[in-house]
C-alpha cells in the first residue's frame, strides 16, 4: 500500500474540513478516528475503494487507497476536491475582519477549507433530507437511509463497518415502504426519484452546471419539483463549491448567527455583501459555531476499545 503526499494550500485544518463535510460524528459515510485520520469508502473498480487521510503536516495530507482500483489518480483528485486542498481563504478572512462579530470565529477556526461531496447525486441528497428539520433528526434519516441501500465494506483497525453513499440507481429501484421506514416523507421522495430521473436521462449533471453561471445553475435546479431557492443554493455550495452563493431563509442559519453574535445587531443583507463572492464560507463558519457549542469539532466516529 503505498502513501500519496496531496498538497493542500494553508492554512489547512483536516479535523474541521471534515466536521463541517460530515456535520455530526454520528455520520456513518464521513468517519474520523480517535487519531485524527479521515476515512471514507468510495465506488472503486471493481470494488469499493477504503481511503484514509491523515495530517501530518501543515502543508500537506498523508493519503492511502486500500483496495483494488484502476484509477488511483481520479481518486486522489476526488479526495483534494472533497476536502477542500486548494481553497485559498485569504480574501473571505480579510472581508470577515470588517465584521466584528465573525472576526474571531474565523480567527477560532482558522485553517478549515470548504468541502465537497464527491457526486452531484449526494448533494441532491443531503440538501433534500436537510430540508427543514434539525440537524439530529436529518442526519439520523440520512443514517437509517445509508444502512438501507448502501453497500457496507470493512476496513482494517477500524472497528465499525463503512459505507459507499448509496447510488442514485439504488435509490431508484428502492420501493416507497422501504424508503418511509427510515423516515423520508413521500414529499422527499418523490422529489428523491425526480432527482435520480433528472440525473440519468442527463438533465441535470456535474458538467452542464459547471459551466453555468450560479444564478443560472440554480434556476436548472429549481426546475425540479421539490427542489426551492434554499435547497438549490445548498447543492451548489456544498456540491459544487460554489462559494458565491449562500442559503438565506434558513432558521438554522439564523439561530447560529444569533449563537455567535450574540446581542451584537447585524443586518444579514449588509454582512453577505460585505463577504462578496466568498458568503458561501459564512454557512461553513456558522455550522462550526454550532459544533463547538455541542463539542462535535473533531469528535471520534467510535471509540478505541
Amino acid at each position: 500500500m503505498k502513501m500519496y503526499e496531496i498538497p493542500v494550500v494553508t492554512p489547512y485544518r483536516l479535523d474541521l474540513t471534515v466536521s463541517v463535510l460530515r456535520r455530526l460524528s454520528t455520520n456513518i459515510v464521513d468517519l474520523l478516528t480517535p487519531e485524527g485520520q479521515y476515512v471514507r469508502a468510495l465506488v472503486g473498480s471493481p470494488e469499493p475503494v477504503v481511503v484514509r487521510v491523515i495530517q501530518n503536516q501543515q502543508n500537506s495530507l498523508s493519503a492511502t487507497i486500500e483496495g483494488d482500483t484502476n484509477n488511483e489518480p481520479d481518486v486522489f483528485g476526488l479526495v483534494r476536491k472533497t476536502l477542500g486542498c486548494n481553497h485559498d481563504p485569504m480574501d473571505f478572512e480579510h472581508s470577515a475582519t470588517a465584521i466584528p462579530w465573525l472576526a474571531p470565529l474565523v480567527q477560532r477556526m482558522h485553517g478549515v477549507k470548504p468541502p465537497r461531496y464527491p457526486t452531484l447525486w449526494e448533494a441532491c441528497v443531503n440538501a433534500i433530507v436537510f430540508q427543514q428539520l434539525s440537524l439530529a433528526s436529518a442526519t439520523a434519516i440520512m443514517r437509517r437511509l445509508i444502512v438501507v441501500l448502501g453497500q457496507s465494506v470493512r476496513a482494517k483497525d477500524i472497528p465499525v463497518p463503512l459505507y459507499v453513499f448509496p447510488t442514485a440507481e439504488s435509490f431508484s429501484r428502492a420501493a416507497d415502504d422501504l424508503l418511509r421506514k427510515t423516515g423520508l416523507s413521500a414529499s422527499k421522495i418523490a422529489t428523491l426519484r425526480r432527482v435520480a430521473e433528472a440525473l440519468a436521462s442527463g438533465r441535470i449533471d456535474t458538467a452542464k452546471l459547471e459551466q453555468c453561471k450560479s444564478e443560472d445553475a440554480a434556476a436548472i435546479l429549481r426546475q425540479i419539483k421539490g427542489i426551492g431557492p434554499w435547497t438549490a443554493a445548498v447543492i451548489l455550495l456544498r456540491g459544487l463549491g460554489r462559494l458565491d452563493v449562500f442559503p438565506a431563509n434558513d432558521t438554522s442559519v439564523a439561530s447560529n448567527i444569533a449563537l455567535v453574535s450574540g446581542t451584537a445587531p447585524y443586518d444579514a443583507e449588509s454582512v453577505l455583501d460585505t463577504l462578496g463572492p466568498q458568503r458561501g464560507m459564512l454557512y461553513f463558519y456558522l455550522l462550526l459555531a454550532r459544533l463547538e457549542s455541542r463539542s462535535e469539532i473533531g469528535r471520534p466516529s467510535f471509540e478505541r476499545t
